[in-house]
C-alpha cells in the first residue's frame, strides 16, 4: 500500500472540482499554483547551488539547498495529488478562484486531510534533504 493516493486513472483519484477527504481539496487554479511554486522551487535551487559553486562557498554550505528543494517537492506533489497540505491542516479546501477556501464539514473529514497532509510535508522533507545530501557530496 502505498503512502498516496495515486493519480492515474485509478479510482482513488477524483477530478478537479469534487472534495474527497485525504484525496482531493483544490481544484484547477489552485493546482496551477502549485505546480508554479514547484518550478520557482527547481530554478531557485538550482541557481542556488551554481552560485555556491561559482563562489567557492564551503560544501556545508549546500544543506541550505534543503530548503527551495523542499519547496519545489512540496509544490510538485500537491500538484500531482491535487491536495493542499496546508489546506489540509487547516480543514478548509478551494475549488473556486485562488484566494477563497470553505470549511471542511466533519472532523472525521478533516483527520483524513491533515494525515495526508503530513504525509505531503514528511515526503517533501525527505526530498530536499535527498537534495541538499547530494549537493554537499558533490565535489568542489
Amino acid at each position: 500500500m502505498t503512502a498516496f493516493a495515486v493519480p492515474s486513472s485509478s479510482p482513488a483519484r477524483s477530478e478537479a472540482g469534487e472534495y474527497r477527504p485525504g484525496v482531493c481539496n483544490i481544484g484547477p487554479a489552485e493546482i496551477s499554483r502549485r505546480r508554479r511554486t514547484g518550478h520557482t522551487g527547481v530554478i531557485a535551487t538550482v541557481v542556488l547551488l551554481a552560485v555556491l559553486i561559482a563562489v567557492h562557498a564551503p560544501a556545508i554550505t549546500r544543506l541550505l539547498l534543503f530548503l527551495p528543494a523542499a519547496g519545489a517537492a512540496a509544490g510538485y506533489l500537491q500538484a500531482w495529488l491535487r491536495f493542499c497540505a496546508g489546506f489540509g491542516w487547516l480543514g478548509v479546501l478551494n475549488f473556486d478562484e485562488v484566494g477563497t477556501t470553505e470549511r471542511v464539514g466533519s472532523s472525521e473529514d478533516r483527520a483524513r486531510d491533515r494525515a495526508t497532509a503530513f504525509r505531503i510535508g514528511l515526503a517533501s522533507a525527505t526530498i530536499g534533504v535527498a537534495v541538499a545530501i547530494a549537493a554537499f557530496v558533490l565535489p568542489a
